[in-house]
């Protein structure tokens, strides 16, 4: 499926690294990843939840907070409150290019955080914590030892999860700040709690915590024998399905291709077709009566390369017609016509390379369009079938002046 490098900036104008997993098809919504305390994106557990989701429609952007991974800045001048800023620039980058997230996902600290940011983003519908403490405060625990230094030295050097870090005082300072479950009480959005009672790191009774302060809609689901980091690619992609089947109820499906059985189905009349957004790039939804399909730009023109440009849609409607005309035409004659092939290609030339051109001053579009005929054909059957392929109904609009009126509505 398709990813997409993402590069935006924090508060502080700094660069923060992102990967946005897109689905093969139509995005349904999107979804904002925090990953777990020092970790990157790349982290196993949020890169096989992001793919996961993806095969569910949903597209996923993780990134790496300030300091870490491949994002700017140092992580000794971050803490809690500059993690939550950059999640925000993260929701913000997401709505500016494609659309507002309408869905948090968080684990372990990245969990505390998503909570505490969600009130700040009113597009975001649904909120999934994984083996999350309730309270940012929970994690001072791990600088116990450090507590100490941290009173007579403005810094100290921490081991977390086998790497070294450099913590400030005010560091420990900003967690104090988020020691209250108060905006859990105030969530107001849907709810969705996912925690190990086997987690060593981060116990579930932090989960209790969530769920008890938390109102409805609120669920949880136990992890059992889930470690903390989700090491088990079953566990991760259990919570890819079990998250997308629960966001389905919360999140807005607008976004979804709508098939012909749906009685919410975008009404199409015969003959007609409608192109909507489905980013605010290139990703376009395009409906018939009886069928949608995408279209994109590919990743190198800006786009996330989930279907077709529109040239080479225009190119399939001319090839698509050229052999079902042929078809046709073979069948009716009886000839012995086993396989079509038509290969084409769109460029622009300079009009004085061109011999047929009236005017030889500008450039024109040339398509160039090869057909392969198998089958026990001689010469003047393959002449009289090219002279079908010219005739066929789109080759001959193309050909044609066309007229193409346009209007706007409200």
């Amino acid at each position: 499926m398709p990813r997409i490098e993402a590069v935006f900036k924090n508060a502080s104008g700094e660069s923060l690294s992102g990967s946005l997993e897109m689905p093969s098809g139509a995005v349904k919504s999107y979804a904002l990843f925090a990953h777990c305390f020092t970790c990157s994106k790349n982290n196993l557990a949020a890169t096989r939840i992001a793919r996961a989701l993806a095969d569910f429609g949903i597209a996923v952007l993780r990134f790496d907070f300030t300091g870490l991974g491949n994002s700017e800045g140092d992580f000794s001048n971050t803490n809690f409150s500059s993690n939550l800023q950059d999640l925000l620039a993260a929701a913000h980058y997401l709505e500016a290019q494609y659309a507002a997230p309408s869905l948090l996902i968080g684990h372990s600290l990245g969990g505390s955080a998503v909570l505490a940011a969600a009130q700040n983003l009113s597009a975001v519908k649904a909120v999934a914590t994984i083996g999350a403490p309730a309270t940012a405060a929970h994690i001072k625990h791990l600088f116990a030892d450090s507590y100490q230094q941290l009173k007579n030295q403005q810094s100290v050097q921490v081991e977390l999860g086998g790497r070294s870090f450099k913590i400030q005082h005010q560091f420990v300072d900003d967690l104090e700040n988020y020691n209250s479950v108060e905006h859990i009480k105030s969530l107001e959005k849907a709810l969705l709690i996912f925690h190990s009672p086997l987690d060593d790191v981060v116990s579930i009774d932090e989960a209790a915590r969530i769920y008890t302060a938390a109102r409805h809609p609120k669920s949880f689901v136990s992890l059992d024998h889930a470690d903390h980091l989700l090491s088990n690619p079953e566990d991760s992609r259990y919570v890819a399905e079990v998250l997308s089947a629960w966001a389905s109820r919360y999140l807005e499906t607008d976004q979804t291709p709508v098939k012909k059985a749906d009685s919410d189905m975008l009404a199409v009349a015969p003959g007609n077709v409608i192109v909507r957004e489905r980013d605010k790039k290139f990703t376009r939804e395009i409906s018939m009566q009886h069928h949608t399909l995408i279209s994109d730009e590919p990743i190198a023109m800006g786009g996330a390369d989930l279907g077709p440009n529109p040239y080479e849609l225009l190119l399939a409607a001319l090839g698509s017609c050229t052999s079902m005309t042929l078809r046709m035409y073979a069948d009716h004659k009886q000839l012995d016509l086993q396989d079509i092939q038509v290969e084409l290609h769109h460029s622009r030339i300079h009009a004085e390379d061109c011999t047929d051109c009236e005017k030889q001053t500008a450039l024109i579009d040339r398509i160039t369009r090869v057909i392969q005929l198998t089958g026990n054909l001689d010469a003047k059957q393959r002449t009289r079938l090219l002279e079908i392929a010219n005739k066929c109904p789109v080759h001959k609009t193309l050909q044609n002046k066309i007229q193409i009126e346009t209007s706007i509505v409200d």
